[in-house]
């Protein structure tokens, strides 16, 4: 049996081929503003690895998915890959990014301030920040192999993958994004936000690829605690992001600034609570 072959690094995850499947291994790197971050983040592969099977697992019944198992045969796995890993079927990766905002913040609240919009999706007047939206906004962006992602409005996501894959990608991402808010919410938390990924099989069938419903793939927010009007407390990689934007000596370029362990520490612990949030037990492995 053939050893797995490294195909590919992202900023978090290392792509290997065996076997005619793809492993994905989910490091404990991360990254903000599209830099990768010198300083790991303890077990957050592992958090991010366990959270996306709990999701997986969940939508089995509404769509298709890559996931083919989360282990190796003996003398294949390596121990560093415990909890971290996923065999998954290979596909063609659909060259956009599928976000869906249900609560007006970040980049979407920003838009909003400047043009009563959200990518050419006019709003209500008088929303707050944070602000829960009448619907939630299915928001695409393109998906950049170097440099920063950029938004696309309805016409301009139809041209770039063409109306009856837009259509199915809308669709799906837009249930996805209902059940799971349904799912986090009776467990106390708020998915404010989220990005989906989709690829294509080559019958040309539409399945759910990479992470899904992850603390660095989504904005989560504690629901006893939500009140428009600003920012909301978070458990995701928002805390990173904060520390970094009041940095005065770092312009979002690489290379990217060391972290302090409280940053670390409390990162992780962050991660490691919208888990357990979610799915309603602690962390098995990492």
């Amino acid at each position: 049996m053939a050893a797995p072959e490294l195909i590919h690094q992202g900023k978090v995850r290392d792509v290997y081929r065996w076997e005619g499947n793809i492993l994905l291994v989910a490091s404990d790197r991360i990254s903000a503003f599209d830099v990768v971050l010198p300083t790991p983040i303890p077990g957050k592969g592992v958090v991010l690895t366990q959270l996306s099977r709990y999701w997986f697992d969940r939508f089995a019944s509404i769509t298709p998915h890559h996931v083919l198992g989360f282990d190796l045969p003996a003398g294949t796995m390596r121990a560093e890959w415990t909890g971290r890993l996923t065999v998954c079927r290979p596909a063609t990766t659909v060259p956009m990014e599928c976000v869906v905002r249900g609560y007006l913040a970040g980049s979407g609240w920003n838009d909003y301030r400047r043009t009563g919009a959200v990518q050419g999706h006019h709003l209500p007047e008088g929303l707050l920040e944070s602000s829960r939206l009448p619907e939630p906004l299915f928001t695409p962006s393109t998906k950049a192999s170097e440099g920063h992602d950029e938004p696309l409005t309805e016409a301009e996501a139809r041209r770039h993958v063409g109306d009856g894959l837009y259509e199915e990608l809308r669709r799906c991402s837009l249930t996805l994004y209902r059940e799971a808010h349904a799912a986090a919410l009776a467990r106390g938390v708020l998915i404010a936000d989220t990005k989906f990924e989709f690829g294509q099989t080559p019958e040309g069938g539409l399945i759910l690829i990479d992470e899904c419903l992850t603390p660095d793939s989504s904005r989560f927010w504690p629901a006893d605690s939500y009140a428009p009007g600003g920012p909301q407390p978070s458990f995701d990689k928002q805390f990173v992001r904060d520390y970094l934007i009041g940095l005065k000596d770092w312009n979002r370029q690489p290379p990217g600034p060391e972290l302090p362990e409280e940053i670390v520490q409390g990162t992780r612990s962050k991660y490691l609570e919208a888990y357990e949030r979610i799915t309603g037990h602690p962390l098995a492995a990492g």
